[in-house]
Order: structure tokens, then sequence, then C-alpha cells
């Protein structure tokens, strides 16, 4: 295919034409670069131009040019024919596949699902294999036997090791923090620790289901039980990831409900005497084969250099994991999706990268960086939502305060959707090591204030999901990832 250069090279020859000769020789070329050159109009408009004088203006100046390109990406996102598309597809995808876990015969299913639907979509489609993690929850239940009979609603945590087949019938220490586990060391000792901690954030509270297990252990319990990390509950638990110690004994650990942790603490202020018996058929099979999925719209002047928009295509075993992260997962392929329906193609490829394994710590997408950071250079940004989609209000950067000086300019394009604002800190557990290494990175930023009531738990499904929040993020996302893409310059370092 050849690319809108095809102008400079004939340019010479065309001038020394005269007359009438001339006339034809440039109405046929031009003919002939409008077939072949695979551009969008906005970008031929500005090929001609600016390969002829270009001088870069001011980035406010560039960035202007994209108002009309950013409001036709818009209206078709929120009220053409695109509307309501990324929902949709999302409504299918887990309805149909379910919760996707690493290693399970959901997650196979799921990526050879997203595999085909984005071919037929018409973008270039390729898998690239990684190795993931393969927690099997197995069969658990604990049941509160004094001061009475109770059953507890629990999830194991990922990586947990199981009970004894007989399961473990112990007194029960509640304490509220970390301190007090230390303070009060000796009586954790035969005992099941339960973690009544207050949720303060996701960040700080998830600490206790991430080392919980690890430093009761520490102090001689058998097993803990962790209040879920959630400001919110109608007696779910959730689940999660979480860690052990080298060279500190591996117990059994799961998520209660905030109701049945507040029971016990209840219970242990009046000097009841509480005994929980639990029950975990957990277990950690070989590493499993698995593949991060990968789509394209390449670039038509510079395809080795790329802008990454992604989300994670696996979840935990419960509920549908719509929102965490089959939203992100959705939008994600759907801005590929709108910028292909318009006819546009940027100068630099836009590459979508569902990950897999993200809820184990990013493995797939660490196997990616490694695979890939050969091009560092050629990264332009890395973007990915991972925080629900509900109504967007903000982006989220990343980079240098020259690059930050651009992406203010751009989120200007986000004037019709009310998403002009540009905040510190992108995120997301997948680009980290590429932000880490110095490239800009994005992340959305949505009214999240309902996202850790459904997080990780039964509750995830697509009845969290909006409709029109999906078109407002699809709409953004988009936007701002095509007009990365398009500029004359990469993002400064």
């Amino acid at each position: 295919m050849k690319s809108c250069h095809a102008y400079d090279n004939k340019r010479y020859l065309m001038a020394r034409e005269d007359g009438p000769t001339f006339i034809l020789s440039l109405f046929f070329f031009l003919s002939v670069l409008s077939s072949v050159c695979d551009c969008h109009p906005h970008s031929l408009d500005r090929a001609v131009s600016n390969h002829t004088k270009r001088k870069v203006p001011d980035i406010a100046t560039e960035v202007a040019g994209y108002v009309d390109v950013a409001k036709k990406i818009i209206d078709l996102a929120v009220f053409g024919a695109a509307q309501n598309r990324s929902y949709t597809r999302l409504a299918d995808f887990t309805d149909t596949i379910g919760n996707r876990v690493s290693g399970s015969q959901n997650l196979d299913l799921a990526i050879k699902y997203m595999y085909t639907a984005m071919t037929q979509d018409g973008l270039d489609v390729h898998l690239e294999p990684v190795k993931i993690p393969h927690w099997v929850r197995g069969k658990e239940s604990a049941e509160m036997i004094a001061p009475r009979a109770k059953s507890l609603a629990l999830l194991g945590l990922g990586s947990s090791v199981g009970t004894p087949p007989e399961g473990i019938e112990a007194e029960v220490l509640v304490v509220k923090s970390f301190e007090e586990l230390k303070q009060r060391a000796k009586e954790a000792i035969g005992r099941i620790v339960v973690f009544n901690q207050p949720f303060v954030s996701y960040g700080e509270t998830v600490a206790y289901r991430a080392f919980g297990a690890t430093e009761a252990a520490k102090v001689g319990a058998v097993a803990t039980l962790i209040r879920s990390i959630t400001p919110f509950s109608i007696n779910s638990p959730h689940t999660g990831w979480q860690d052990y110690q080298d060279g500190v004994k591996r117990i059994p650990t799961a998520c209660i409900t905030v109701e049945d942790a507040e029971l016990m603490w209840r219970m242990a202020q009046r000097g009841q005497r509480i005994v929980v018996r639990l029950t975990m058929g957990a277990k950690t099979l070989p590493d499993a084969d698995s593949f991060n999925t990968v789509a394209e719209i390449k670039g038509w002047q510079h395809p080795d250099q790329v802008v990454i928009l992604s989300g994670h295509l696996d979840s935990w075993d419960v509920g549908q994991g719509a929102m965490d992260d089959g939203g992100g997962a959705m939008i994600s392929w759907e801005a590929l999706s709108l910028i292909k329906d318009l006819g546009l193609r940027p100068r630099r490829t836009l590459r979508t990268v569902l990950w897999t394994a993200e809820e184990q710590g990013g493995v797939g997408a660490q196997q990616y960086y490694n695979l890939h950071k050969v091009n560092l250079s050629n990264i332009d940004m890395v973007m990915e939502s991972d925080s629900g989609t509900f109504t967007p209000v903000a982006l989220q950067f990343a980079g240098s305060d020259a690059a930050k000086k651009v992406m203010e300019e751009v989120v200007k394009l986000l004037a019709p959707i009310n998403t002009t604002k540009l905040e510190a800190h992108g995120e997301g557990t997948d680009i980290s090591p590429w932000m880490q290494a110095g490239v800009p990175g994005a992340s959305l930023h949505v009214e999240d204030s309902r996202y850790f009531w459904f997080h990780h738990s039964e509750g995830d499904t697509m009845t969290v999901q909006d409709p029109q929040d999906m078109n407002l993020c699809s709409a953004l996302w988009a936007v701002v990832a095509y007009v990365v893409a398009d500029l004359q310059d990469m993002l400064p370092r």
C-alpha cells in the first residue's frame, strides 16, 4: 500500500510539465493518489499542504484543526448508527461467555469469541501467546458454630491454599488492623483471624486482602477471613488476588461479608467465644496457555509508531465480569470501530490490546511488555480503561510537562460531551510497565462511586451497565486515541 508520501516523490517531475500536459498529469496523479493512499479525508487534505509547506504551528492551533473530526466521532458514538453498540456488544459477550477467570475454559472461549468478532468487524486481529496462572476455587463453605449457628457467605481469595478435606474448626480472633493483630499476637496462635478493618479507600484497605493471610500466619493463625473490600454490602462477599510471602506458612484465606465481619466484632466485644468451621477446596494448577488479543488500524504514515488502547478480558469467577473489565475491553474495541466506520486512518497505528490475567497481577501485560519493549521509543501513548465505564468526567494522564500541554488541548475537543478536564496520574495495572519506562499513559476517570459496590462480586453483571454511559466513554476513548495518533509529532517524552 502506497502512502501519501508519493506526492513528494513526483512533485519535481510534475513541476517540469507545462500547460495542458501538466494539468492532465496532475489530475491523473491525484486520482490515483486518492484511490491508493487509503488516508482519511482529514489526513489527505493536510497531506498536500503539510508536505509542501509544513511548519508546525503551535500545538493549540494544530489540535484545534480536529474539531470537526472529533464532532463526527462523538455524533456517531452518541447519537448516530453506533449508539448503544458497545453496550450491546458487551451484553452479547458476557451473556454468552459469563465470567472468565485466568486459566479457565471460559477465558479460552472469551478470547476466541473476541478474535472472531473483531475480525468480522474488519479489523486486523492476531493473538499473542502467554503463560498465565491457573487457580481453581473448588467447593468452599464457612459456618459459625458458636455462640450460635450461622452460615457465612464467603469467597476464597486468589492463590489461596485449601483446607484439609475435613476443614478447619477453630476459635476466632477478631481484629480491626494489622497493628491490633501485632498487639494481640499471642491470642492468634491456633485461631482463625477475622479482619474487620474499616473501608477507607480501595488503595489503602486492599492491603488486608493482599497481605492478611501472611501477617496472620506470622503470629501462628491457622486461617484468615477478611472483611470484603467494599464501602457497601448487601451480604455480598468480594474476592480478589492475595499474595503469600516467601518463607511464611501458607494458610487458607477468604473474604466474608461486611455484615458478618461486624457481627463477629460485636460478639467479640461482648466477650463471647466465637468458633468457625471453614472448608476450602482451592488449589493452584500448573500455568496455562493463553493469549493477549490484539486488533489494529495501521497508520498511513508511521505504521511502526503506536497508540495502545486497552482493557482486560479476564475477570474473576463470579458475576459476569461486565464492569471489571468487560466495559473497558468493549470501548477499546468500539474506538477502533468508530474510526473505521468514519473512514478515518491516522498517521500512526491504533492498537487495541485485550489483556489476559490482569486480575492475577497484570501477568499477560507484563509478558507483552517484555516482548515489545525493544520498540519502546515507538510507543506514542498507552491507554487503559479498568475503573468502570460509568459517566466519564475526565481523562487522567501521566507524562512530561510538554506532553501534558498537548493533552490539555486534546481534551478540549471533548467539549460536546462535557469531559474537558485533564487530571494527573494516569493509571492501570496493565500499562504501568510502559509508564514506568517513560511512555505517556492515559486512563478513564468516571463517576465511580458505585464501582466497589460490585467489584469482584456476584453483583458485577450487565445490570450495572448503562448504554448511554458507554456511548460517552467510547466517544472519549476514540477521540483521544485518534487525535494523538494523527498529530504531526509523537507526544514529547
